[in-house]
């Protein structure tokens, strides 16, 4: 029998587990992982036009600058979120995962991805000719995956957007369809999510989960991969009035009380 998950509302709160019980300590500093659309800043119905609040910038740098690491990991391209957070010393793990960059110029991407490329360039093609007729349905490519979305689109049109989505899902076999806030994507059928990027990025900072406090905060299905790996060593928040159910083990309401639990995060550490 599956684990029931409880809905997001009866989740305890993320700040209070800051204010009431949280003591960290000097030897063994927690990793930080954050989504960005929706987590550290709002959804625009423009992709183009979120952007990371000044001070929630500072906050990060004074956070990391006290010997955190700090990954940020989004569905967005690698280089676009990196561009919006703009902290080189940050690590940034982007199209859910298969591209990731870091500090002093490392760079990675998942090989088996890279092959799929030529899929992908096929499927964003036909996609921007069969939704070209949709108003404000937007095709967006990433390097590892095509994002759908249809904020911007009448009620009556988002079947059609999905039948184009899943007809080209048919098309090739080798992708796999995802869902999300008003969005769906395409990206390779691999072995491979943010749960799996957030365990890699563990590795390389040399961490165990079992022993290191290790925050994950996002607001999406996709970050729901990476509250699962974490399995209750870590602590998955998740972020706004989602009435869903959820394997994160606390909730902030929204992108101001993420803003408010990085600051008292930072309080904390000593």
């Amino acid at each position: 029998m599956e684990k029931p998950y409880p809905p997001l509302k009866e989740l305890p709160d993320a700040l209070a587990l800051l204010d009431e019980r949280f003591n960290l300590k000097p030897d063994n500093l927690p990793v930080l992982f954050l989504d960005f659309d929706g987590t550290l800043a709002p959804i625009e119905n423009d992709p183009e036009k979120a952007s990371l609040p000044a001070e929630v910038k500072d906050t990060l740098v004074k956070i990391k600058q006290a010997g955190l690491h700090v990954a940020v990991v989004s569905g967005r391209d690698r280089a676009d979120v990196a561009r919006k957070v703009g902290l080189p010393d940050l690590y940034y793990a982007g199209s859910h995962g298969f591209d990731i960059s870091g500090p002093g110029g490392f760079h990675d991407h998942l090989d088996a991805a890279v092959e799929m490329l030529p899929e992908l360039d096929e499927a964003e093609a036909s996609l921007k000719k069969q939704l070209s007729g949709v108003k404000g349905a937007l095709v967006e490519r990433k390097r590892f995956a095509i994002a759908i979305h249809y904020r911007n689109v009448a009620d009556t049109e988002v079947d059609k957007v999905r039948e184009a989505v899943e007809a080209e899902k048919q098309q090739h076999s080798r992708l796999k369809m995802l869902g999300g806030k008003k969005i769906y994507e395409l990206k390779p059928d691999v072995k491979w999510d943010k749960g799996q990027a957030v365990l890699w990025l563990l590795k390389r900072f040399e961490v165990d989960k079992e022993s290191t406090p290790v925050f994950y905060l996002g607001d999406d299905l996709t970050d729901e991969d990476a509250f699962r790996v974490l399995g209750g060593k870590g602590l998955g928040i998740i972020v706004g009035p989602d009435g869903r159910e959820t394997e994160a083990d606390y909730a902030l309401e929204d992108i101001p009380a993420v803003h408010l639990w990085l600051k008292k995060l930072l309080e904390k550490l000593p």
